[in-house]
């Protein structure tokens, strides 16, 4: 079935049927209209209703989620687009934004301010100058057409999206088999870190998935550094896992294999590929706890 058409809402865009179109705009290049849908879009599998309608139907491309019963999970449109495209289980897990993104749209700003564990005026304080631009001049257009500006953006905003998504799946199937999970004697408690080793294969962007991976392993709460080839030349870069203050890097800046260490110590570049000497450089890193 080739889509001939997006409909969504008119009036104020919000970030889940901005989203949803990005992703169905990607895929199918077509024109997107801003009105109420009629009975004939709705039974049209050629055109694609989002976030309005009523109806969440796959099959005929309706992905509507108002209709759903109060207690139902905090599905928005976003959510039914992801599913349908068979990357919604992926997106959540590694998609930090997509849950607060459905609770916001689902359960409104007080929940989600709730559920993510933050003051209710902190939501407003994430909002940034592209979200409003881009909220704001989508919802101005009643159609939008491919030659638009607006939608080029979000047609990149969608590839990237499913490029991470799909990308991130093989890169977590290639760390599988080559990232070493190093223990380091210290003075104190042993230091756990991931070791990425340096390949061809991962050459333009080496950092690729490392913390999707760890969370994957169930590690994140046992990790404190990464270890991985650095992008800009030979050598490694040392990094914090989750900014763990167990590690200082600037403690080792003025080693000769040292190229740089940030002044606030969370991540080193180093020439050194020597697995052994990348060892003690973290452990030389570590912070001395004083009695």
């Amino acid at each position: 079935m080739t889509i001939q058409l997006i409909v969504t809402h008119a009036g104020g865009a919000h970030k889940d049927d901005f989203l949803a179109c990005c992703l169905l705009a990607q895929l199918h290049g077509v024109a997107i209209e801003r009105r109420d849908p009629t009975e004939e879009d709705l039974a049209n599998p050629a055109i694609c209703v989002v976030d309005v309608g009523g109806v969440h139907d796959p099959q005929l491309n309706n992905f509507d989620h108002h209709q759903f019963p109060r207690d139902a999970p905090p599905l928005c449109a976003l959510s039914l687009v992801l599913q349908s495209m068979g990357l919604y289980e992926d997106a959540l897990s590694f998609c930090a934004w997509l849950r607060p993104a459905e609770w916001l749209d689902t359960l409104g700003p007080n929940e989600a301010a709730k559920l993510m564990g933050i003051p209710r005026t902190a939501l407003g304080a994430l909002n940034s100058p592209l979200d409003m631009t881009l909220l704001n001049r989508f919802a101005r257009h009643t159609e939008l057409h491919v030659n638009s500006p607006i939608y080029q953006v979000m047609c990149m905003v969608g590839e990237d999206i499913v490029n991470y998504l799909r990308t991130l799946r093989q890169r977590l199937d290639y760390l599988k088999q080559h990232c070493q999970f190093w223990t380091i004697e210290t003075d104190g408690e042993p230091l756990q870190a991931l070791f990425l080793e340096a390949s061809n294969t991962i050459s333009e962007d080496p950092s690729f998935g490392i913390h999707a991976f760890i969370e994957s392993e169930g590690k994140e709460s046992e990790i404190q550094a990464t270890v991985y080839p650095d992008r800009r030349g030979e050598g490694y870069g040392l990094s914090r896992y989750n900014d763990s203050q167990r590690l200082d890097f600037s403690q080792i800046e003025s080693l000769e294999e040292v190229r740089f260490a940030h002044n606030r110590g969370f991540v080193a570049k180093v020439t050194t590929t020597d697995p052994t000497r990348l060892q003690q450089l973290l452990k030389l890193a570590v912070v001395k706890v004083v009695n």
